[in-house]
């Protein structure tokens, strides 16, 4: 009988899991809506049946599942306690990993979602062959994983590369997690729909704003869709400048929705780091772009149960 894990992907909209073989494929797939609303035991229930029908579908290959990975959104501690998650509050202090180890009777391990993400795409996506990169995922906020001599880097307590709230602006915008001028305020979908908003003219409606919206206005001319992609890239690069001469990383991979933009604000983030970078640090850097997409966490997480396997 051959083995596989399962990787889970647990997101504010969606929920997500995967059998995936030694080789890093994917065998099969479900998709649910989280509906956290709904409350953490209505929320867990659902995936306990999403795992039992992967199982049962693995069963049907003669493919065992060992062992199964999940990635988190929010502050996850090397035991697998979430100790915080801003868009999944029904999870807050709870061990994910110890009640689906409990329930399914086979390990599990959980890990923040970015890190997870970082793990995808260092073995089967943009990272391969790279000792060292910092993964970002820009969408409603930024995440961050971060890849040391090969190896994923946790921290002391397991919550390093909370690459998102950095300080960039000592006096700025107020964070929701209580401190000031965090670079997610500035660097996110909604930095983006922020800035069009403040930009509008007593003259015209102002309104929410999508970032694929803004994107679409900044290719077609926009000026204030521009300039919010080009201040998005300064803050960018001013935090990533200070990281790379920290770190002398190989690559920045980005991903997350906004990532779709790149090319809208790379320009503003690379002045900002010839400026503020050591030239021979800058010049060992590449930028790059995730390649496995959604399926990055699925992967990585995956990939975080095979330790599991003997």
């Amino acid at each position: 009988m051959s083995y596989c894990t399962i990787g889970i992907d647990i997101g504010g909209t969606n929920l997500r899991m995967a059998t995936v073989n030694s080789d890093g494929e994917i065998i099969s797939r479900c998709r649910m809506p989280s509906l956290i609303a709904e409350g953490r035991d209505v929320f867990c229930s659902r995936m306990l049946r999403g795992i039992s029908d992967l199982r049962d579908e693995a069963m049907s290959r003669s493919s065992k599942v060992a062992a199964i990975g999940v990635g988190v959104p929010g502050l996850v501690g090397r035991s697998g306690l979430i100790h915080a998650s801003v868009n999944m509050r029904p999870l807050d202090c709870f061990n994910l990993a110890n009640f689906l180890s409990e329930q399914t009777k086979i390990p599990a391990e959980c890990a923040n979602d970015a890190n997870v993400i970082a793990i995808g795409e260092q073995l089967y996506g943009a990272g391969r062959g790279r000792s060292s990169f910092l993964l970002i995922t820009i969408g409603t906020g930024l995440g961050s994983g971060l890849i040391l001599n090969g190896e994923l880097w946790k921290g002391a307590g397991g919550f390093a590369a909370e690459f998102g709230h950095v300080t960039v602006d000592p006096d700025g915008k107020l964070c929701p997690c209580g401190n000031q001028g965090c670079l997610e305020r500035y660097v996110s979908a909604e930095a983006l729909a922020r800035s069009m908003f403040e930009s509008a003219q007593d003259s015209e409606i102002r309104r929410s704003f999508e970032a694929e919206e803004i994107a679409l206005m900044a290719r077609n001319g926009n000026a204030a869709a521009q300039y919010a992609f080009e201040q998005m890239g300064r803050w960018l690069g001013i935090a990533l400048a200070s990281l790379a001469n920290t770190l002398n990383l190989e690559a920045v991979i980005i991903g997350g929705g906004v990532a779709a933009s790149l090319d809208l604000f790379e320009p503003a983030l690379r002045i900002e780091m010839v400026r503020r970078c050591f030239p021979e640090i800058y010049a060992g850097l590449d930028i790059l772009k995730v390649e496995l997409g959604d399926d990055a966490g699925l992967l990585g997480a995956a990939a975080l149960a095979y330790r599991h396997v003997a």
